[in-house]
C-alpha cells in the first residue's frame, strides 16, 4: 500500500468512491451523485488553498481510498483548524486502510502547522467514530437531527484532535 498525493488521473476512482458513499451510505449528505467536473473543481480548490488530497493505492496504482482536509470555517480566526474527509472503497473497508490514510493526513496537517483537525461524522457511523477515536480524536459535540437522508433524520457527531497541544496561541 502506498499513500501519495492525488493526481488528476486519480479523479475517476475518487469519483467512484465518492458517489458510492453518496448512493449507499450516510457518510455524505447528498441525495444525488456528482460528475467528474465536480470532483475536478474540488481537487483544484484544495490545491489552490495548499491543502492535501491523499490517495491510497495498491501495487498496480489503483486508488482504494482517499483523504483530504480543508477549511473548518472560512474565517481568519479558524485558519489553524481544518476538517477532514476520508473515504475507502466499499470492498476495502475494515482492512486498516482508513487508519493509514488518517495517520498520513494527520502527519501532513502537523507539518503544515495546523492546530486542530475536526471530523463531522454521522452519529450512527460507529466504524468512522472508532477510527477517529483510535487516532486520538475526542467527541466534542453532538447535533441531533440536523440532516436528512434516506427518509430519516441524521445526527451529527463532531470530533477533534489537537495536533499541537504544546503550542501557544499565535
Amino acid at each position: 500500500m502506498i499513500i501519495r498525493d492525488a493526481l488528476d488521473t486519480d479523479l475517476p476512482a475518487i469519483l467512484a468512491i465518492f458517489n458510492d458513499a453518496v448512493l449507499n451510505t450516510t457518510a455524505i449528505w447528498l441525495d444525488s451523485p456528482v460528475d467528474l467536473a465536480n470532483r475536478q473543481s474540488w481537487l483544484d480548490a484544495r490545491r489552490q488553498q495548499g491543502y492535501p488530497v491523499l490517495v491510497a493505492v495498491d501495487a498496480d496504482d489503483r486508488v482504494l481510498g482517499y483523504a483530504a482536509y480543508g477549511d473548518w470555517r472560512p474565517f481568519d480566526g479558524f485558519r489553524h483548524s481544518v476538517e477532514n474527509s476520508l473515504y475507502v472503497q466499499a470492498e476495502q473497508r475494515g482492512r486498516g486502510l482508513g487508519a493509514l490514510l488518517l495517520d498520513a493526513l494527520i502527519a501532513r496537517a502537523r507539518a503544515d502547522g495546523k492546530h486542530v483537525m475536526v471530523a463531522a461524522i454521522e452519529s450512527a457511523n460507529s466504524a468512522s467514530i472508532g477510527l477517529h477515536q483510535r487516532a486520538g480524536f475526542v467527541i466534542s459535540g453532538q447535533m441531533p437531527q440536523v440532516g436528512c437522508k434516506f427518509g430519516r433524520w441524521l445526527d451529527l457527531t463532531f470530533m477533534q484532535l489537537n495536533l499541537s497541544p504544546e503550542r501557544s496561541a499565535p
